[in-house]
C-alpha cells in the first residue's frame, strides 16, 4: 500500500467527498476525544491533541486507506490505571515507548501474528472494558463530587455506593437530556452526530436554566487552551524505561489489536485490503508523535472509521482533514468548551460502552458451554476485577490449555491393513497370524502428533513391535503436523524395532511431516525408499519382501501355534478401531 492510495484519477469531486467526510468525522471526534481523556484521568484538551496529531499521522502513514486514529474506549481503563500508578508525565513516556514497540512490530512484520489472539479472549476483555467504562461514568452522571479514585473496580463501586445519597438532581437532568438526544438524534436529526447533539442540548439547558449548578470542564479542569502546546521531549532514562516497559507493552499490544480489527472492518465496508505491517508502523509513528504534544495513546477507532467510509471518503486525505477540522475548532471555539457539563459527557461514554460491549457475541460464547465458555467468562471477570494485562495473559493461557486438551483427545489411531485393490482390512485381520503370517502391522493415524498426543502412538507402536512384527506400516496421510516431542516419541518407539531388523514403511506424508522424516538422522529408521504416496503401495511392498526367519517367533524363540483362539485373542487385543 502506497501513500498515494485512492489518488488515482483524483479530482475536485473526490476532494469534496474527502472534505465532507473529514468534516463529519472531525465533529464526531471532538466530544469523544475530550470524553475519553477525562475518563482516562487526564485533562480533556489532551484528548483533542491526540485526535489532531495521532489522527493525521495514522492517515498519512498507516496501512488502511480509511483508518481514523485517535483515543478510544479500549484504552480508558488501561490509561486510567497508569495515570493513578505512575502519573501523567509517565503516561506520556509509556505511550512513546508503546509507539516504538509498534514501529518495531511493523518493521519485523508481526502484523499477522497479533491477529492470532483467540476471539473469545478479545470478546471477553472488550466486554470487561465496556463494563469498566460504563461504571466509571456513573459518578459524573449522578453529579457526585470528590469521589476517591481507585485502580480496582470493586473499591470504586464501594465509593459510589457510599456517596449515592449525594446525587445531584441538576446533574441527573443534564445527563438525561444528553442521553435522550443521543438516542433520538439518529431519527430526528439524521444529519447531526448523535454525541454532538446530546452535548449541545445538555450544555444549552444547563447554561440557560440552571447555570452554576453542575460541574463543567472549566470548573473541574480549567479553561481549554486554543492552540497546540510546544513540543516536549520525554525525559528518557534506562531506569524509567525499565519501570514503564510493561505498561508500554500493554498499550502497544492493545493498540495493535484494536487498529488491525478496525482495518479489517474498513476492508469489509469499502472492499479494500489493508497492509497490517504498515498499519503497525503508522500506529507506532502516531503514538511516538502524540506524546510530544501532550497527547495520550491512540489506535484505530472502529466507529469513526466506519463513519468516515459511510460519509463518502475516497482517500486517506479525509483522515488528515478530520485532524485539521479538530485543530481549527480548537483555535476558534476552545473557550466555549469550558462550559460543557461533565454530566453531559457521561452518557456519551456510556453509549460507547454499550455499543462496544460485544454483548451478543459474549452471550453466544457463554451458551456454547463446556470448557470453551470459561475463556470469555474468565477474561471478562479478570478485566473487570484486576487489570487487562492479567486478563489477557490468563485468557491466552486458558485458551492454550483447552486447545491442547481438545487436540489431545482428537487423535485417532486405527489398526488397519490396506489392500492393494482398495479394500481395507479390519483390525482383527491386521492382528491375525493367518494374514501374511502376522508379520505386518499397520496403523492409520489422524491428527497432529505433538506433545499432548504423541505418547499414545509411541505406546501402540512399541506394543506392535513387541508382538514380533516384521514390518510396521504407518499411514500418515491425515497427520498435518509433527512437533519435536512427536518426532522424539516416534524415534523412541521405532529405534529398538529397527535394531532388531524390522522395517518401517511410511505412507501419505504431508509437507511438514515429510520435512521432519527427511532429516539425515531418520534414514536409519525410515529409509528414503520406504516412503510411499499411498498406504496400499506400502502394503504391496511389504507383502513382496521375504520373510525373516524369526519374524513369527515370540521373544522366547518359539513359534506360536496358529490356533483359532489365538487369532481371537489377538483380535480382542485390537478390538475397537479407535484407540482412546
Amino acid at each position: 500500500m502506497k501513500l498515494g492510495d485512492g489518488f488515482r484519477n483524483y479530482g475536485m469531486r473526490s476532494l469534496r467527498q474527502d472534505a465532507t467526510a473529514g468534516l463529519i468525522v472531525g465533529i464526531v471526534a471532538i466530544p469523544l476525544g475530550m470524553a475519553f481523556a477525562i475518563a482516562s484521568g487526564v485533562k480533556p484538551e489532551y484528548g483533542l491533541f491526540t485526535v489532531i496529531v495521532a489522527g493525521i499521522c495514522v492517515s498519512l502513514f498507516g496501512g488502511s486507506r480509511f483508518q481514523i486514529g485517535g483515543p478510544t474506549g479500549a484504552f480508558v481503563p488501561v490509561l486510567f490505571a497508569i495515570v493513578l500508578q505512575y502519573g501523567y508525565e509517565n503516561l506520556l513516556l509509556a505511550g512513546f515507548l508503546a509507539g516504538v514497540l509498534l514501529l518495531l512490530m511493523g518493521l519485523l512484520r508481526l502484523g499477522k501474528w497479533i491477529a492470532f489472539i483467540p476471539r473469545p479472549v478479545t470478546v471477553g476483555f472488550t466486554a470487561g472494558i465496556a463494563v469498566t467504562i460504563f461504571a466509571g461514568q456513573i459518578g459524573h452522571f449522578l453529579g457526585l463530587q470528590d469521589l476517591k479514585k481507585h485502580e480496582a473496580f470493586l473499591p470504586n463501586m464501594k465509593e459510589l455506593a457510599l456517596h449515592l445519597g449525594d446525587a445531584s438532581g441538576y446533574s441527573l437532568l443534564t445527563a438525561g437530556i444528553s442521553l435522550a438526544f443521543i438516542l433520538l438524534a439518529p431519527k430526528l436529526l439524521p444529519g447531526m452526530p448523535a454525541s454532538l447533539a446530546g452535548l449541545l442540548a445538555a450544555t444549552a439547558a444547563a447554561s440557560l436554566f440552571y447555570p452554576g449548578h453542575v460541574a463543567t470542564i472549566g470548573t473541574a479542569y480549567g479553561a481549554i487552551p486554543n492552540s497546540l502546546p510546544a513540543i516536549h521531549w520525554p525525559a528518557l532514562s534506562l531506569e524509567r524505561i525499565v519501570e514503564l516497559i510493561r505498561p508500554a507493552l500493554v498499550i502497544a499490544l492493545l493498540g495493535g489489536i484494536e487498529s488491525l480489527l478496525s482495518a479489517v472492518v474498513a476492508d469489509g465496508m469499502a472492499g479494500t485490503r489493508h497492509d497490517g505491517n504498515r498499519e503497525l508502523i503508522g500506529q507506532g509513528i502516531a503514538n511516538m508523535a502524540a506524546p510530544l504534544f501532550g497527547g495520550i495513546p491512540a489506535t484505530g477507532a472502529i466507529a469513526r472509521t466506519a463513519t468516515n467510509i459511510k460519509s463518502g471518503a475516497v482517500s486517506r486525505l479525509s483522515g488528515v482533514i478530520h485532524g485539521i477540522v479538530v485543530l481549527l475548532v480548537l483555535f476558534l471555539l476552545a473557550p466555549y468548551a469550558s462550559a460543557i457539563p461533565l454530566a453531559a459527557m457521561a452518557p456519551i461514554l456510556m453509549v460507547v460502552a454499550w455499543n462496544m460491549s460485544e454483548r451478543r457475541a459474549f452471550a453466544r460464547l457463554l451458551k456454547t458451554g463446556g470448557l470453551e465458555a470459561l475463556v470469555p467468562a474468565a477474561t471478562f471477570l479478570l478485566t473487570v476485577l484486576t487489570d487487562l494485562t492479567t486478563a489477557v495473559e490468563a485468557g491466552l493461557l486458558l485458551s492454550g490449555l483447552i486447545f491442547i486438551l481438545r487436540m489431545g483427545g482428537a487423535l485417532t489411531i486405527v489398526r488397519r491393513l490396506p489392500e492393494p485393490q482398495g479394500r481395507e482390512g479390519t483390525a482383527a485381520e491386521a492382528a491375525s497370524p493367518d494374514t501374511h503370517g502376522g508379520r505386518i502391522g499397520a496403523f492409520a493415524v489422524e491428527g497432529a502428533l505433538f506433545f499432548a498426543t504423541a505418547h499414545r502412538l509411541e505406546r501402540m507402536l512399541r506394543d506392535e513391535a513387541d508382538a514380533g512384527r516384521d514390518v510396521l506400516i504407518l499411514d500418515a496421510e491425515r497427520v498435518p503436523y509433527i512437533d519435536a516431542t512427536g518426532e522424539a516419541c516416534l524415534a523412541a518407539a521405532l529405534e529398538p524395532f529397527a535394531r532388531r531388523g524390522g522395517t518401517v514403511l511410511v505412507a501419505g506424508l504431508r509437507p511438514q511431516p515429510f520435512r521432519v522424516l527427511a532429516k539425515p538422522e531418520w534414514e536409519r529408521l525410515v529409509a528414503p525408499g520406504h516412503r510411499f504416496a499411498r498406504a496400499d503401495e506400502a502394503y504391496a511392498y511389504a507383502r513382496s519382501r521375504p520373510l525373516r526367519a524369526d519374524s513369527l517367533r515370540g521373544r522366547s524363540g518359539e513359534r506360536p501355534a496358529a490356533r483359532p483362539d489365538s487369532a481371537a485373542a489377538a483380535g480382542a487385543g485390537a478390538a475397537g478401531d479407535i484407540e482412546g
